[in-house]
């Protein structure tokens, strides 16, 4: 592996996962060793120090009932026999010479005639007197036996220090394959830790630009990573259905900006070939800006629904009484009603306050109003209804018109759709997609219930504790 690929592969999370478990399960597995190494330490210790103060006792206690004899004889018969851990035994006069050691040939490694020099006194200390080639060290504990006597008992940690040294021996060669379990361990973790976002990588790698499709595999664990690629799979859903939906919005704004531009490039051809007429040549100018502005409505429409959509559409909310609003909306279109013979009734709650984009809710009841009246033949009514519901603001938009069909009922909110017997009537399709997107932007919702023959409902529910001043 080259040098510029390892540095890659050192800066993979995958990598720093194995790292990091390998480093810690290491790291546990040495700091358990030393821990264990230091109680076995302070263990062989203190079992060393218990059996030099047991001795002590002892020989204290038999040069009370027998003098020195006793404990020369004592001493003579039970440390002539090899012990795993022989004890050094001194015997001293008052001023600290030396009367005898017992077997002086097992101490030879130590300079004793240094305990000479020595105050020795009965208080229980412990002194350490070194080797004279190797490290090992001399214990040695004193006692007082009476007034013309004084002993001195140790242990050599030549003993404890060869079994600490075969422990440490034995660590090593156990942390070999600690070591080993521990990298082993920390790559399996990482691989199937980051198997998920693997996953991932793969079904971003394999995506078809132009559909979007491709599912990452959903694991049953329930973790972050189980959650992180139901989240995935639901971005690549709304990506798929956003596609979809600009694939359709652009046919339908290709197939609605042809006619209009079509008639635009025949009436220019036809004042082209006009021999300079006045009158063709001041129709065709007519009839381009008419042209010309209705195709600029539908783009500000359009960019108006995208906004709302995409959640950046700008919202000035202020308070807002709802009656007001309704009543110069409704006035509006009074007269269009009464002309064509429709019974238009308001029915709003006085000084009822939201905090509202007013131009924009304003927006929406229009165009669901004029589509009423666009839609109800003569005779029929068309009813204007707000209502305060704990902490919403319901407004609903009732006419007896044509209706909708059920089959069309659920497509009205798309863009530039215009279903059944709406082909014939004269707009862009993009209203009540608009109306849907202000109504989002508001964090409200909309619902349309209708029968064909019977008429529609629409009705907007905003939420926000209206106000209602006393």
């Amino acid at each position: 592996m080259s040098l510029k690929r390892l540095i890659k592969f050192s800066k993979t999370i995958g990598f720093r996962v194995a790292a990091w478990y390998s480093s810690i399960f290491i790291f546990s597995a040495l700091l358990l060793f030393f821990a264990a190494y230091y109680f076995f330490s302070f263990t062989l210790k203190n079992q060393d120090h218990e059996e030099v103060l047991l001795e002590l006792d002892h020989i204290s206690s038999l040069y009370k009932a027998g003098g020195i004899n006793a404990v020369t004889n004592f001493m003579v018969k039970n440390h002539s026999s090899p012990r795993t851990k022989p004890l050094f035994v001194r015997i001293s006069d008052k001023t600290n010479r030396t009367c005898s050691i017992i077997s002086p040939e097992l101490w030879k490694d130590f300079d004793t005639s240094k305990l000479d020099k020595l105050f020795l006194d009965d208080d229980r200390i412990w002194i350490q007197l070194s080797a004279i080639e190797n490290d090992y060290v001399l214990e040695i504990s004193p006692a007082r036996l009476a007034r013309n006597h004084r002993i001195q008992v140790g242990i050599s940690s030549e003993g404890r220090k060869k079994t600490l040294h075969g422990f440490r021996n034995v660590g090593f060669f156990i942390m070999i394959p600690i070591f080993i379990i521990g990298l082993i361990g920390g790559s399996f973790l990482s691989y199937s830790t980051l198997r998920p976002i693997r996953s991932i990588i793969r079904t971003v790698r394999s995506l078809d630009i132009k559909k979007a499709s491709g599912k990452v595999p959903i694991t049953e664990t329930g973790d972050e990573i189980t959650e992180l690629a139901i989240l995935f799979n639901t971005m690549l859903d709304n990506i798929n259905r956003l596609i979809r939906g600009m694939k359709n919005s652009l046919d339908n704004v290709a197939h609605d900006l042809r006619t209009p531009m079509t008639k635009f490039r025949n009436r220019t051809e036809m004042a082209l070939r006009a021999n300079n007429d006045p009158d063709l040549l001041k129709d065709a100018l007519e009839k381009g800006v008419e042209e010309s502005n209705s195709i600029l409505k539908m783009l500000d429409i359009l960019m108006d629904i995208s906004e709302a959509e995409t959640g950046i559409m700008n919202i000035n909310r202020h308070l807002v009484d709802v009656s007001v609003l309704i009543d110069k909306i409704a006035d509006m279109y009074q007269y269009v009603a009464e002309e064509k013979g429709i019974i238009f009734k308001i029915s709003t709650p006085i000084n009822i306050q939201i905090e509202i984009d007013s131009d924009r809710i304003g927006q929406a009841i229009a165009n669901i109003l004029d589509n009423a009246i666009k839609y109800t033949p003569s005779g029929g009514i068309v009813t204007i209804e707000a209502q305060q519901i704990k902490n919403e603001l319901l407004i609903k938009i009732q006419d007896t018109g044509v209706g909708i069909s059920s089959e069309d009922l659920p497509m009205i909110w798309e863009r530039l759709y215009r279903g059944g017997k709406n082909q014939t009537e004269k707009g862009l399709g993009l209203g009540l997609s608009l109306v849907k997107g202000i109504i989002e932007a508001h964090n409200g919702r909309i619902i349309a219930i209708s029968e064909p023959g019977k008429g529609s409902t629409f009705t907007i529910s905003l939420p926000g504790r209206p106000l209602n001043p006393s």
